[in-house]
């Protein structure tokens, strides 16, 4: 397995990432007995000692243990931590933004051209591009780049920069939203999205695009967004048939 060369994060740790997530999934269950070092060692390309790091780190969390003589085995459960629900109604994601009162790290923030599809709307004359992380408690789940309409990014500029979007966005009388979509799919890390999100390279994410139209189909803001995929549920509601 492809570990990541251009994260700060050590590749102890990453691994130790990855061991995390396959007791979460179930792969490893307790009573586990995990490979022999050299097994995993050659598994992901690293010394011995690497994985012993990475053995020790999750030791210390209770959550595996070597035992003399016998080998190392997965001796407790790992904290699902799903706390991110992806909304399906534009009020119930405003909402969960407002809650979440998360961290926003600006990375960027320029003019730009928005990469609209055929089928999302008219373009507005011109887009504000911001690039931004948004953190909880101080630990990355998520990074968007969002295009919003100059016009309205004009309108209250400290807002847009220092408030997450979608809330401000939801509360306009003029012009009001008339349409929003969002699409999602499963994906993997790349180098940049793993160094932000601080997880291994081609760990599962999340990848959100919205767009949101006014009655003119004027597309007022695009949003991609790529959630880790730890944090992420998705609820949805399955309406029975009628006969």
């Amino acid at each position: 397995m492809e570990l990541s060369s251009e994260s700060h994060v050590p590749k102890y740790a990453q691994i130790a990432d990855i061991f995390r997530q396959r007791i979460a999934r179930g792969v490893w269950t307790r009573g586990f007995r995990l490979p022999a070092n050299e097994e995993l060692a050659a598994e992901f390309g690293v010394s011995r000692v690497t994985i012993r790091q990475a053995v020790e780190l999750l030791a210390r969390d209770g959550v595996i243990e070597a035992q003399q003589g016998r080998g190392t085995f997965v001796t407790g459960t790992v904290r699902q931590d799903r706390w991110l629900k992806v909304e399906t109604t534009l009020s119930d994601l405003a909402d969960m933004y407002r809650d979440t009162s998360p961290e926003i790290i600006n990375i960027s923030e320029s003019r730009s051209e928005a990469p609209l599809l055929p089928g999302d709307g008219k373009p507005a004359e011109k887009y504000v591009f911001m690039r931004r992380l948004h953190s909880r408690e101080k630990q990355p789940y998520c990074v968007i780049s969002i295009y919003l309409d100059e016009k309205i990014f004009r309108r209250s500029p400290k807002r847009f920069r220092n408030e997450t979007v979608i809330p401000i966005l939801n509360d306009l009388r003029e012009p009001a939203i008339a349409s929003a979509r969002q699409t999602l799919t499963i994906g993997t890390a790349d180098i940049e999205a793993a160094r932000l999100l601080r997880v291994p390279l081609n760990s599962p994410v999340a990848e959100v695009r919205r767009i949101f139209t006014t009655a003119d189909r004027t597309v007022i803001y695009l949003g991609e967004v790529t959630y880790r995929g730890d944090f992420v549920r998705i609820d949805m509601d399955l309406r029975p048939s009628r006969h």
